[in-house]
């Protein structure tokens, strides 16, 4: 049995946050009934067609959900929307601020009604504040958070490649909902989960945070390189390819010196002689180092490494990652069906030992409406509509 059968999670959700957080709960065997618009549905339906027509974001966040297309401009779509949450263990929203309690659905009117839903608002800045209203794209949470500051070259800031801020939302939104079902199984008490990708961000920025504001200056941007470790990063090899490692101590160092290099008494060197001087030399590191490898080829260099058990990695492209031997050989890999067909993709990470998570298929726009719609009692025409209106009468607190 999976950890969360039986618990049903309505969510108003789009883009990459709120549906990262559900997508996981669905795994552990939560219903998730994700509530769409009339047409194209969830907008990151659309962000690209390439995983056989279909959107590889859209792909990633929504198996083993149901999806229910609502007019919430309407009154059926909302008596639908509101019967749904009715029913439901969690309700979790990532609307733009002040638009879920325009519909009825914030926390405090919800949580008044039923005591024991677990209410999970994700916005890009929280409700109050002044910049609650701003637009919280990833990238623009990336650079309010600092990290585009501290990502890149010397030259250039960066952004992180993927959508780091509304999966640290997305994540701690998930966890939320984990913690305070197992409280409201002792207690029977719901609660209330706000999720800003601000905030979620800011966790993540920790060590640079601290850094900086205990240090006077933030890290600097180095590449791919470590900004207060060396040697740490990329070292050209042979034939233009690169190898990445890292030392950590003056034992590895040391190490590093004779087993890789051969050179055992550059480990003593003054320029050398601790990871401070080696980072103030950095330049000069990284040419002795590129000269011991020049005539080296990337799988020797690596493998003199793994011999020294000096931490090492190859530059892998995505590509490649599918590919993963690593991947392989633990099994990480499942297929679920699609409109598209069957598609592969990877096993969550830490699910509990003998449990194989859900892979149910991946919803076209609005797929589960009739039958959720019958469950409700209710029409796709609102011809049940009075119905409804009586039930929700009669739930009034």
């Amino acid at each position: 049995m999976l950890p969360l059968a039986g618990m049903t999670v309505v969510s108003l959700e789009q883009a990459v946050a709120a549906p990262f957080a559900t997508r996981q709960l669905a795994d552990l065997g939560a219903r998730v009934i994700k509530v769409e618009r009339p047409g194209p549905g969830d907008f990151a339906r659309g962000y690209d067609e390439t995983v056989k027509g279909l959107s590889s974001h859209f792909v990633w966040l929504n198996r083993s959900k149901e999806s229910i297309t609502l007019d919430l401009k309407s009154e059926a779509g909302i008596t639908a929307l509101r019967a749904l949450v009715d029913r439901a263990d969690v309700f979790v929203q990532n609307l733009a601020p002040g638009a879920a309690a325009r519909l009825g659905m914030d926390a405090e009117t919800w949580r008044a009604r039923r005591p024991e839903l677990v209410h999970v608002s994700i916005s890009g800045y929280g409700d109050v504040g002044p910049y609650m209203s701003k637009k919280a794209y990833d990238l623009l949470v990336q650079c309010e958070a600092g990290l585009v500051s501290i990502t890149g070259t010397p030259e250039t800031p960066s952004k992180v490649g993927i959508s780091v801020a509304d999966i640290a939302a997305g994540m701690y939104a998930y966890t939320g909902v984990l913690s305070s079902l197992i409280r409201r199984l002792r207690t029977g008490e719901g609660a209330t989960i706000e999720v800003s990708m601000l905030e979620a961000l800011a966790e993540w920025m920790g060590f640079p945070l601290n850094f900086a504001t205990y240090g006077g200056s933030a890290p600097a941007r180095s590449g791919a390189s470590h900004a207060a470790i060396a040697p740490y990063g990329p070292f050209a090899c042979a034939g233009g390819e690169f190898v990445f490692l890292g030392i950590q101590n003056e034992r590895e160092w040391a190490t590093f010196c004779s087993s890789v290099l051969e050179q055992p008494d550059l480990a003593g060197a003054d320029r050398f002689a601790n990871n401070s001087l080696r980072v103030a030399h950095r330049s000069e590191l990284t040419e002795t180092v590129e000269a011991a490898f020049a005539n080296l080829g990337a799988e020797e260099v690596v493998a003199r490494l793994d011999e020294a058990r000096i931490a090492n990695a190859r530059l892998r492209g995505v590509a490649e990652l599918a590919e993963h031997p690593q991947l392989a050989a633990r099994d990480r890999w499942r297929t679920v069906d699609s409109p598209a067909g069957p598609l592969r993709q990877l096993l969550p990470p830490a699910m509990p030992d003998g449990v194989e998570p859900r892979f149910d298929p991946i919803p076209t726009v609005g797929e589960h409406t009739e039958a959720i719609l019958a469950e409700l009692g209710l029409s796709e025409t609102g011809s049940s509509a009075e119905h409804a209106r009586t039930h929700e009468q009669e739930r009034q607190p």
